[in-house]
């Protein structure tokens, strides 16, 4: 029969430190947990890596 193909595409969430905004945005190589990430949009506070993660779709 067909088999489904399954594509797991990698996600990164930056989490300010002072608001608790999250982010979610494509994994980039060199992204790494607890790394300092750009400032937040909201109150300028300092965000870090919070999670990385893998969505599987089927194609």
């Amino acid at each position: 029969m067909f088999s489904k193909e399954k594509i797991i595409l990698a996600y990164t969430v930056e989490k300010c430190n002072s608001c608790n905004l999250e982010r979610k945005r494509k994994f980039k190589e060199g992204d790494f947990l607890f790394a300092q990430a750009p400032k937040c949009d909201s109150c300028n506070g300092i965000s870090a890596i919070d999670r990385i993660f893998g969505e599987s779709i089927e194609k």
